[in-house]
């Protein structure tokens, strides 16, 4: 492809050179430049791309598309000056893989809890319903069978188009995909065409990096307000922020919820630990997940299908078959009776609506022993809440380590202490290792008792340092509950 094909769709400033250079691949870092190129020099938070952007030419590159000229132009070189790199590079990258998501029916869920489970269940229930699909998660990036582990909620502009490429040309109709606020603030969904968006709820989260709830608030927001009018907006309305997040959106706007009027309403009819009997707009039906969040989840996602243009009785059919997604509200039982869940609440409302399903839902002496951490490098003004959450509806409260990334663990714990109350004090323990902090659950825990371990959820792997250790919650409980079988 030349480069001014891609010229065409990146609302250059100015260009200088010709435009007439073959482009072999789009890049972002200078070391994997390759001849050929077009470097896109970003603006990062801790390095300028621009700086770099001589090593990129040194290596090949062909073309550069950057927000300011470096001092020296090269004849052979095309220089291409945008306004926002962020914004360029989804653009260009759209262009060069020849905007796949114009091919698919791509749809985008995003707000602070829901949206993997929302995302997988759709991936699952329309490859049920016989299409070909593509899910891009916190979990895993697949092309309709092709798993690939992920790297990030929402991955970068360049990898997004890839996988993209990769579903339309292996004949993938649909794609589920998780929109994170970092994404949208930094541009990464940009050349995107989504047929819809829904949006699940908006709790505390990410302040570390957007700073103030309202920033975050208009991150989410951003994403409804560049919908295009043919897409929908599915909205939860019994979350305080559901209209808002629609209200200047361009698309057809439809709404889902428990308690109030709305297109898609869902009811809970019964609710037991082993699964729960919903009736949505008048059908009843079974499912082995639990929990209003849940309710929410197969709402939003019994919508989208109907939206989507699926038979009614056919989406109701095969969300009573889907089971959880991995590392949400995931069962780990013994042999002797005591059972063990798996979350991967991270937000204080998430780890309210975990352990207040399992109040809901424990009978006679059934205790609940809660471990539960907080990230390092990360929003810290919510560790005491958190601590505050759990040890106010658990008998037990084990505060323990999550990803404790660069900072020290004994640190973390000691914010996340100060949200515990003098009176919650003498059930509360502290334990800095994650698998003594298990293991010490599970000989806690009596028969019929109820552990809950919070926060990791999916993920098998401990990040200390800058380096990631093997470690697995659900692994470590089946191997804490053997060694005590024995």
């Amino acid at each position: 492809m030349f480069f001014e094909n891609i010229l065409q769709h990146i609302n250059a400033l100015s260009v200088h050179g010709s435009a007439q250079v073959d482009i072999s691949s789009i890049g972002v870092n200078s070391r994997e430049a390759c001849a050929g190129q077009c470097f896109v020099a970003m603006r990062g938070t801790q390095v300028d791309g621009h700086t770099f952007i001589a090593d990129a030419i040194a290596k090949g590159a062909a073309a550069i598309i950057c927000e300011q000229l470096p001092s020296e132009l090269l004849p052979a070189v095309c220089y291409a000056v945008v306004k926002s790199s962020d914004i360029a590079l989804g653009q260009a990258t759209a262009t060069f893989y020849g905007n796949p998501s114009t091919e698919l029916k791509l749809v985008g869920i995003t707000g602070t809890n829901g949206k993997t489970t929302t995302a997988t269940l759709l991936y699952k229930l329309f490859k049920a319903l016989g299409h070909k699909v593509g899910l891009i998660s916190t979990v895993s990036y697949i092309v309709d069978e092709k798993v690939v582990e992920s790297t990030h909620t929402t991955p970068d502009a360049i990898t997004l188009q890839k996988i993209m490429r990769e579903m339309v040309d292996c004949g993938c109709t649909y794609c589920f995909m998780e929109v994170s606020s970092h994404a949208v603030v930094q541009r990464r969904i940009e050349g995107l065409h989504f047929v819809g968006g829904i949006f699940s709820n908006l709790t505390h989260d990410h302040l570390d990096y957007h700073k103030t709830f309202e920033e975050y608030l208009k991150a989410k927001k951003k994403f409804f307000d560049e919908l295009p009018p043919q897409a929908f907006a599915l909205t939860n309305v019994d979350e305080k922020n559901g209209r808002v997040m629609v209200q200047n959106t361009r698309a057809k706007v439809s709404a889902y919820g428990l308690y109030t009027l709305s297109d898609f309403k869902c009811r809970i009819v019964e609710q037991h630990l082993d699964g729960m009997l919903l009736d949505i707009n008048g059908t009843e039906f079974w499912t082995t997940l639990i929990g209003d969040f849940n309710a929410y989840n197969l709402c939003a996602i019994y919508g989208a299908a109907i939206l989507l243009g699926a038979k009614k009785e056919e989406v109701l059919r095969i969300i009573s078959t889907l089971h959880s997604v991995a590392g949400r509200f995931e069962y780990v039982k013994s042999a002797t009776g005591t059972t063990a869940i798996v979350d991967y609440a991270h937000t204080p409302d998430a780890l309210v609506n975990v352990i207040e399903t399992i109040n809901r839902l424990r009978i006679g002496g059934q205790k609940l022993i809660t471990v539960v951490g907080c990230g390092g490098n990360r929003d810290r003004t919510k560790r005491p809440i958190m601590a505050k959450v759990a040890t106010e509806n658990s008998d037990t409260t084990i505060l323990t380590s999550d990803n404790p990334r660069n900072e020290k663990p004994e640190d973390i714990l000691a914010e996340m202490y100060e949200g515990v109350s003098i009176t919650a004090r003498k059930k509360t323990l502290t334990i800095t290792d994650r698998r003594e902090a298990i293991k010490t659950a599970v000989m806690m825990a009596g028969k019929d008792d109820i552990i809950l371990v919070a926060g990791k959820g999916h993920e098998n792997y401990q990040i200390i340092g800058n380096e990631k250790h093997h470690f697995d919650d659900k692994e470590t409980l089946r191997t804490m509950f053997k060694e005590l079988e024995k």
